[in-house]
């Protein structure tokens, strides 16, 4: 495919006429910068100084327990262990339970894809690449499978200018006709959410969408999400569509991770859309309307779960988020260092997001309300308390049970270690996807899987300390 046309960093993979990018390139900088969140509300601030204050007072009073009274300690700890536990449990049943039933009854109602081409706006496709060259053919073919018409689709490829590999097999593969290559400048931090604020700058369209490389959406996902928008009222700011690993056979990770993924989108992500509660968007695969994207300021540039942020920041501003059925497949981790690597950035990101919304944790409540400031603390404070807390408890229980004389549990902490393992096969035994023996093995071995979420944790400690802001890119190779 060779250029049709070129102005400063934005190139069209288009063999006819360059199409107008009403002023992109001029705007570009000036745009993607002039977004820049307020303080508050960025991640680029790891602690506030009362944060500081707070986690000063609380580490001293740890120490001082530890050497004065450290049964007292051990106590309170396991206490306050037990209890975020249980809660974490209860609410993720919770969620279950409305995510089957919402399952159920959106099941009768079939969405609506079948609208008149000449009805349809120009919708923006943003797609963030870093050392990807290996995964354009299978993405030129994915967004030429969408049911959208050619000349009101907006395709944004955003390439870091060092990224010379990538380019150039973005200019040999068979884009659809329309195709835009922005180059971003070097700068800092170098992430995805900092490439996603220069394709919002470059868009043309009234919404917009953001894939990855790797993504295979389905190819009425853009339809179903505008019909979302045009059904459910101006108060639905993001149209999530669920996320669905297509490898789950291929090894007992995977087949982890793909049934994490299933549960997420296909039960809690719904559940808390439609209580109007906040929702942690996916990394990909979510809808905007571009007004309501700059409204919100953009990404986060420092944030390393950039989707996530968003998500709760739609909610602080009093906008909704909407789910989707049609779903966009994506590729598990193929090796524990590749999940290792991504899960602990997740982590890393969900303690940034934890952090930036407990700056004013007053504020944050007359925002959102008890109930869904609440769930906010239950949903991201569990999915990052989880991590941590699971493995532990694993172990707690395994190696009491091999070794009774060196390790004791009481009968309190196996009946809550017995309903966290009964809530966790409900969720997976209630998600959608395909019944198959590895899936069976991966819910019958969910507890081995956990000690490594608490690795990942540890890891993501680490990485916050000593580099915050650092992108852990997840290498891809293309589906078989």
């Amino acid at each position: 495919m060779r250029v049709g046309g070129q102005e400063d960093n934005v190139v069209w993979l288009d063999p006819g006429e360059p199409k107008p990018a009403a002023g992109a390139p001029r705007l570009l900088e000036a745009l993607a910068f002039s977004q820049a969140l307020p303080p508050i509300l960025s991640a680029r601030e790891r602690l506030t100084r009362w944060q500081w204050e707070i986690f000063g007072a609380f580490l001293t009073l740890v120490i001082i327990m530890l050497l004065l009274w450290p049964v007292l300690l051990g106590v309170a700890a396991k206490v306050v262990f037990w209890l975020l536990f249980s809660l974490t449990v209860v609410w993720r049943l919770a969620l279950t339970v409305v995510g089957a039933l919402e399952r159920v009854a959106g099941a009768r109602q079939p969405p609506l894809t079948d609208i008149p081409d000449d009805e349809l706006p120009i919708y923006s496709v943003l797609i963030a690449l870093r050392h990807e060259r290996n995964m354009m053919e299978q993405l030129a073919a994915s967004l030429k499978a969408i049911n959208w018409p050619a000349e009101r689709l907006d395709i944004l490829l955003l390439i870091e200018e060092d990224d010379v590999s990538t380019y150039e097999a973005a200019m040999d593969a068979d884009f659809p006709v329309g195709t835009v290559c922005v180059t971003i400048p070097p700068g800092e931090p170098m992430t995805k959410p900092r490439a996603l604020n220069y394709g919002l700058a470059a868009a043309l369209g009234e919404f917009i969408t953001v894939l990855d490389a790797e993504d295979r959406p389905h190819p009425d996902q853009l339809r179903e999400a505008y019909a979302a928008f045009s059904q459910r009222g101006d108060g639905v700011r993001c149209v999530q569509a669920p996320l669905i690993a297509s490898n789950g056979a291929d090894g007992w990770l995977q087949a982890q991770w793909t049934l994490e993924y299933a549960v997420q989108f296909g039960l809690h992500v719904p559940a808390l859309a439609s209580l109007g509660l906040p929702v942690m968007l996916g990394g990909t695969s979510n809808h905007f309307r571009r007004h309501d994207l700059i409204a919100f300021g953009g990404w986060d540039a420092w944030n390393v779960t950039e989707d996530a942020d968003l998500g709760i920041r739609i909610a602080r501003l009093g906008g909704r988020t909407a789910t989707i059925r049609s779903g966009t497949e994506e590729t598990a981790p193929e090796s524990l260092p590749i999940w290792t690597s991504q899960r602990s950035r997740w982590i890393k990101g969900f303690v940034q997001t934890w952090l930036v919304c407990m700056r004013t944790p007053v504020t944050l409540m007359l925002e959102l309300g008890l109930l869904r400031w609440v769930s906010l603390q239950l949903t991201l404070g569990g999915a990052i308390v989880s991590a941590f807390l699971y493995g532990p408890m694993v172990l707690m229980i395994l190696l009491g049970t091999l070794f009774p004389s060196l390790f004791n549990y009481t009968p309190v902490d196996f009946g809550l270690f017995m309903a966290g393992m009964t809530g966790c096969v409900v969720a997976d035994c209630l998600a959608p996807g395909k019944w198959t023996v590895s899936r069976v093995i991966a819910i019958v071995t969910r507890p081995f899987y956990w000690p490594l979420m608490t690795v990942a944790a540890a890891k993501a400690v680490i990485g916050l300390v000593l580099r915050p802001f650092y992108w852990a890119k997840t290498p891809h190779i293309p589906s078989a």
